[in-house]
């Protein structure tokens, strides 16, 4: 067996080469990759009855990784949408071997033939203007964890970001100008791919994160820390969110219908940039949308202004309605034609 064909080497330089030094990928993207190979190659080497370290490149066979997609949906439970992210990790190593490695090419066009499955897109889910602003007020803001979970929620708001954006925020990428009374602060954030957009702040979320880092020098350090003084983390914004959400659930009965995240505040804020009439390709600058694909969504599940948009055509039920047959005009000049 020559080493060429060896599926180990493959996957190392794969994970490694290609996705950190190539294509510089997110770290969640390298993860989700990873993970994908590290549920498929156990799986493959199940079936053939062989060390994982002995398997070759073409044991990764169509019909193997059929039968992988299948035992994700089956066993594992995995929706079609995680089914189809797995695929497209197992894609792009075929893609990356066939690349390296000519004697690969046919196999490598075979694999990439497994077709995506179709999925439906679930409406998204955003807040109305009294749950968000219930959502805000939850947080006791006389205590310090209060105070930080307040700034947390009013960041999230304001500024669309991921939850994995906000625990990444530093002190030095704050810009909060020397006259707070003028909406002149912004924050630098670094979204997926590295890719980096500044986004304004409003004076009054300026005034939170400036209370929240005061007598903190340092510029490297985390915006946002938990109790022990260590980084938040988006593990952390995201528990922080469910539970005032589960705490304002019992005064405002709509929420409990809806799964509260901080990227259901990220489609918040878009929905209300979009109803205020901000056009689509600087909301999706405001969010780092690298696609107005992804923006355009937005513009499909508000109801407030399909309903206004309706209002606008509706048809007046008691004005006139001629029959086009009766305008006697109209009939004396097709006669003459």
């Amino acid at each position: 067996m020559r080493d060429a064909s060896l599926l180990g080497p493959w996957v190392r330089r794969f994970l490694l080469e290609h996705l950190v030094g190539e294509r510089n990928l997110a770290r969640n993207t390298q993860t989700s990759y990873r993970d994908a190979l590290s549920q498929l190659l156990p799986f493959v080497a199940r079936n053939l009855r062989r060390r994982i370290d002995r398997l070759c490149v073409e044991d990764l066979s169509p019909q193997k990784i059929q039968a992988f997609l299948r035992d994700l949906e089956s066993t594992r439970k995995c929706s079609a949408t995680t089914r189809n992210q797995r695929l497209a990790a197992i894609r792009s190593l075929a893609h990356f071997i066939g690349m390296h490695s000519p004697e690969h090419l046919q196999w490598c066009g075979e694999v990439r033939k497994v077709p995506m499955k179709k999925t439906t897109r679930s409406l998204i889910t955003y807040l109305e203007k009294d749950e968000m602003d219930a959502l805000l007020a939850a947080p006791d803001q006389g205590h310090p964890q209060g105070r930080r979970d307040y700034a947390v929620l009013l960041f999230l708001y304001n500024t669309g970001a991921r939850a994995d954006e906000v625990a990444h925020v530093q002190i030095g990428d704050l810009r909060l100008g020397q006259v707070l009374d003028r909406d002149a602060s912004s924050v630098l954030i670094r979204g997926k791919g590295n890719k980096q957009r500044c986004c304004p702040l409003w004076t009054k979320t300026a005034r939170q994160l400036q209370l929240l880092v005061r007598g903190r020098s340092a510029i490297s350090d985390h915006l946002f820390l938990n109790r022990r003084g260590q980084p938040l983390t988006r593990y952390g914004v995201h528990a922080l969110v469910e539970r005032y959400a589960l705490d304002v659930a019992t005064t405002h009965p709509s929420i409990a219908a809806k799964r509260v995240s901080p990227h259901t505040i990220r489609h918040t804020t878009a929905t209300y940039l979009l109803r205020a009439g901000v056009d689509v390709n600087t909301i999706r600058g405001w969010l780092g949308h690298v696609s107005l694909t992804s923006t355009n969504i937005y513009a499909e599940v508000d109801l407030e202004m399909k309903a206004k948009a309706l209002a606008t055509c509706e048809v007046d039920k008691h004005g006139s309605q001629k029959r086009w047959r009766e305008d006697t005009g109209l009939l004396a000049f097709l006669k003459k034609l």
